[in-house]
């Protein structure tokens, strides 16, 4: 059956054909965002949704959300989607951070500009007939300091624009290391020292815990007189109510605002005053960005539905549709070794860790510990995915930790993951062959070269003769047919252990047979997602 995807904001109609081109049907309702209950009565029949701005996807509307799988928002910000009930309900949210970058940041600049020369007050002025000359008196562009809080993509942008208007820029950006920053021509400084020194100072950061009021009133107060200030990123960044004492006092000569902190802006602290420039949050608003950014959220969500791949997704490392033609065999591995130790495990997990061996430790490994950890998850939890099983470890406790090394043994590559309790660890290592089949190769330290099949019998017993015998009689006499039987022991006459692929789940009459005999030491029916 086709993936079916709800639009339920204006998207373009090449968006919505390349759905369809794609094989994906598409449900085209531009303004059922607006009826968040309507909403929420047919989410449920969707594997994607499609939304701009309109569209609130809150915890409501996820709690029917049955069959969700990805949120795609056509755009960079996604306030307007709980990420946090997303996670816990498996979906993936993703945006599109790269269709909008130069509309954005070429907004910012005009925002600059307007500010610079009053353009929207001369403008207002002359239109009502007067000849105000010489009241609006600006300043030039060429050789101001320009302060840049965030130098990311937009940032990016706005210091190479800013550099081409001879203007000298500097950043501060806890994530721009030296090099790039000498690259981009631009001065790499701490914050305080961009708010003494900067003539105009310019935002592009998200809005998180970290970045909520960073110019707050005592940043604000570091300022150089005289400062403008542009915000064509978030609202919240900064404390509007003390930009206004200070725009009303003269110390800020300046500002030009595309976003505020409540949205849509009635009133704001900001308005009226003569020295402020606003605009509707219009900083993606032409008509490039808005095709850019439905054609990429269209087939990033077509991507994940049909392929797997994972683009820009802000709650789940991206894939690539490379990596997952690749991965997709040690993505099956690592979901197989978390289910194998997770249905092996009785007791509450406290941690987990997953060793990458030689080629697998140059995969994209985020992506696969989050395999591994929905593979642990499933037991208590069979809903649990990739997405959300990270978040129900944390949830719980558990410690996840990694380690890479270089090749150690006969094959290229292998993953082994160790759960620890409060009793005991267990752990399993499993490889990818080259007919791309994973296989179990090691079991609580014992080498096996063991297929994985959906249904599938682990035993454990001291190593003493008859035990093929038992096992293939018990099978037989209960119609079990068995496709593949792995053996494998520590030493002679030590532990050892069996491992039976079969065409059918073993019957409880068969365990408890086996279990009659005394020969046995543990007897453990396994299931695993083969699919």
């Amino acid at each position: 059956m086709a993936p079916k995807v709800l639009i339920s904001d204006k998207l373009s109609d090449a968006a919505v054909q390349i759905f369809k081109d794609r094989g994906i049907e598409v449900d085209f309702q531009p303004d059922l965002g607006k009826d968040k209950d309507k909403l929420a009565e047919v989410i449920g029949q969707y594997d994607g949704l499609a939304i701009r701005s309109a569209t609130k996807v809150t915890e409501k509307i996820l709690e029917n959300a049955t069959n969700l799988k990805v949120i795609g928002r056509a755009g960079i910000g996604t306030d307007n989607v709980d990420k946090d009930a997303a996670s816990k309900k498996g979906v993936i949210v993703m945006n599109t951070p790269f269709g909008n970058m130069i509309t954005t940041a070429e907004h910012a600049i005009a925002m600059m500009f307007a500010v610079a020369r009053q353009i929207p007050e001369a403008s207002a002025s002359t239109h009502a007939g007067k000849w105000e000359k010489s009241k609006f008196m600006g300043v030039e562009l060429t050789n101001k300091t320009l302060g840049v809080i965030g130098a990311g993509n937009i940032g990016g942008i706005v210091c190479d624009r800013a550099r081409g208007l001879k203007m000298k820029v500097i950043a501060y950006d806890p994530f721009l290391g030296e090099e790039k920053a000498n690259k981009m021509g631009v001065e790499k400084v701490e914050l305080d020292e961009l708010l003494k020194r900067a003539d105009f100072i310019t935002l592009h950061v998200p809005l998180t815990d970290q970045t909520r009021n960073i110019l707050g009133r005592e940043n604000l107060a570091k300022t150089k007189k005289g400062v403008r200030i542009i915000n064509c990123a978030r609202g919240g960044l900064v404390d509007e109510d003390a930009l206004a004492e200070m725009l009303q006092s003269g110390h800020v000569a300046g500002a030009a605002f595309d976003v505020f902190s409540v949205e849509p802006a009635k009133e704001n602290p900001l308005f009226g005053l003569p020295n402020v420039v606003c605009t509707p949050h219009l900083g993606a608003a032409t008509t490039e960005a808005q095709e850019n950014v439905a054609l990429q959220v269209a087939e990033q969500m077509s991507n994940y539905l049909l392929t797997g791949a994972v683009e820009n997704a802000l709650n789940m490392p991206s894939v690539t549709a490379e990596e997952a033609k690749v991965m997709g065999p040690w993505i099956k591995l690592a979901g197989h070794l978390g289910s194998f130790v997770g249905q092996m495990t009785d007791e509450p997990i406290q941690a987990i860790n997953i060793l990458y061996d030689g080629t697998a430790s140059t995969l994209n490994l985020a992506a696969l510990n989050c395999a591994t950890v929905a593979g642990i998850m499933k037991k208590s939890n069979p809903e649990v995915n990739m997405v959300s099983a990270p978040v129900v470890a944390k949830e719980r406790g558990i410690q996840i930790s990694t380690t890479n090394q270089d090749k150690s043994g006969t094959f290229d590559g292998y993953i082994k993951v160790t759960v620890a309790t409060a009793k005991r660890e267990r752990s399993v290592a499993g490889t990818v062959f080259s007919d791309g089949k994973p296989r179990f190769i090691q079991i609580k330290g014992i080498n096996v070269d063991a297929e994985i099949g959906a249904h599938m019998l682990y035993t454990t017993n001291e190593d003493v003769p008859g035990i093929i015998g038992t096992l293939g009689q018990t099978m037989g006499e209960n119609g079990v047919n068995i496709a593949n039987f792995t053996l494998g022991r520590a030493a002679a006459g030590g532990e050892a252990i069996a491992l039976l692929y079969v065409d059918e789940p073993v019957p409880a009459e068969a365990r408890a047979k086996l279990a009659e005999t005394g020969l046995f030491n543990q007897i453990k029916p396994l299931e695993f997602d083969v699919a």
